[in-house]
């Protein structure tokens, strides 16, 4: 095992709380789908472990205090690796976890999907699972990562949920992927301490609705894939997407194909200048966007190396201004790239 040393002082990034717990986290976190690697239905391609925890120390270093991972990321895997890379940080140094459940993989068939159950016992299974490939005694914040489709009542899995927070396993309970009308659902027997929703440049729609929900609710909201995994960056290119390894799930997605691709592309150089101005790089500029928007409290923004997270963390201490907003809007407008409200607090157009 490596011992953990720090290349510069650690920085002191700025931290918003999230919703009504007590969790301060800083406006990027750490995110570890990528890193689960591939051969499973989700995989990003080959990945390096040795990398990932490199990449790991590298973001916790320049002061990143949370990674999110998934039991599902590799099948296991993700978890293995954040659980290494913890044991190799000193406890005082350690960065909060957030982690989730409700996918269930056929071990025999890596490729296949994963069914989405957040049956209690399950949910509970799943717990003691992460826990124990984690190598923690309680999860700072858990979550359901997709809605329920085994016919099991959402106040039902919810109640599980509550119950693990009592008995000290899970520090704040939380969803991904829920609309307003599971949440209201679940606020009614227990407060949602956090909803993580896909929210980028190009995929709009939870600032018109989740995210206003939950500013409303006191719940806070973390993103996920802000930079569109990975095409709002300075470098991605179509030549990229022809290069990634047959068992990236990104050649299957609609937002890596023709025509989306290209005006999301467009979105992207239209970015450019606004990093220019501000000394910074488009895949920042792209976070920062996320980060304008009332009610959210931060953004996961993944990394496969320590060269990566250099892209983006400069993301945590970069403002907009209103005439930065505005070109974006427009921007968006000129390319017709993604869907939803334009520029941050307002629900229609413009």
């Amino acid at each position: 095992m490596t011992e953990w040393t720090s290349s510069t002082p650690s920085a002191a990034l700025p931290t918003r709380r999230l919703g009504t717990s007590d969790l301060e986290i800083t406006p990027v976190g750490f995110g570890a789908w990528a890193i689960g690697g591939g051969d499973w239905a989700f995989g990003w391609g080959r990945q390096d472990d040795a990398a990932s925890i490199r990449a790991i120390r590298h973001a916790v270093d320049l002061g990143v205090n949370w990674i999110d991972t998934a039991a599902v990321y590799g099948l296991g895997h993700s978890e293995e690796v954040v659980g290494e890379a913890l044991r190799q940080i000193p406890v005082a140094d350690r960065p909060l976890i957030f982690t989730k459940c409700g996918l269930r993989w056929d071990p025999d068939d890596r490729l296949r999907p994963p069914t989405r159950t957040l049956r209690p016992e399950s949910i509970r299974r799943e717990c003691e699972d992460s826990l124990r490939r984690l190598g923690v005694e309680r999860i700072d914040l858990y979550q359901f990562h997709w809605p329920d489709e085994s016919g099991t009542p959402v106040e039902d899995s919810w109640g599980e949920m509550l119950r693990l927070v009592g008995e000290g396993k899970v520090r704040v309970p939380g969803v991904c992927n829920f609309d307003v009308e599971l949440l209201e659902r679940c606020e009614a027997i227990g407060h949602v301490g956090s909803v993580q929703p896909p929210f980028s440049l190009i995929r709009r729609d939870a600032g018109g609705d989740v995210i206003p929900w939950a500013l409303a609710a006191g719940t806070g909201v973390i993103c996920y894939s802000p930079m569109q995994s990975g095409i709002l960056t300075n470098s991605f290119s179509r030549e990229r997407v022809d290069r990634m390894d047959p068992d990236d799930w990104r050649r299957r997605d609609q937002q890596f194909q023709s025509p989306r691709l290209e005006a999301n592309l467009a979105l992207r150089d239209a970015l450019r200048p606004i990093a220019e101005r501000h000394g910074t790089t488009v895949a920042a500029v792209a976070v920062a966007w996320v980060m304008a928007w009332p009610g959210v409290t931060g953004a996961i923004v993944g990394a496969r190396s320590p060269e990566q997270v250099d892209g983006w963390i400069g993301a945590a201490r970069l403002q907009l201004s209103a005439e930065d907003l505005n070109e974006i809007a427009e921007a968006i407008r000129r390319t017709g790239a993604g869907s939803g409200p334009e520029r941050p607090g307002r629900s229609g157009r413009g």
